[in-house]
């Protein structure tokens, strides 16, 4: 009895120390999006752009194997400012797709365009 006990224990230490998958991969998303608020020039709007496409392109190493929520709003809006209008509708379309409950905020970014 006291060796199932000690082995039952040891199980659930061991357990308890595996390493999650995160839900999302968010790539350099903090050091881009710090440098672009820092900075704002063409360099870090730039890779900020670049880092939005990687986190885009490899969400299969995040346990829910989609894009994290507003990385698609905030790409398109910036594809948006940058002239690229099709693109940038395409990604503020891909947010609602991907998460529903950003629909009237989306829309509302969408009316604006049009006007």
């Amino acid at each position: 009895m006291k060796k199932l006990l000690i082995l039952c224990a040891s199980s659930l230490l061991l357990a308890s120390c595996t390493t999650q998958k995160p839900l999302y991969s968010w790539g350099k998303y903090e050091v881009t999006s710090y440098n672009y608020l820092k900075n704002t020039d063409e360099k870090s709007i730039q890779e900020l752009m670049e880092n939005y496409q990687q986190i885009i392109e490899n969400q299969r190493k995040g346990s829910r194997g989609i894009t994290p929520p507003g990385v698609s709003a905030d790409y398109g809006y910036l594809l948006l400012q940058e002239g690229k209008t099709e693109e940038g509708k395409e990604m503020l379309m891909n947010e609602i797709a991907l998460y529903p409950e950003s629909k009237i905020f989306i829309e509302r970014i969408l009316k604006m365009i049009e006007e």
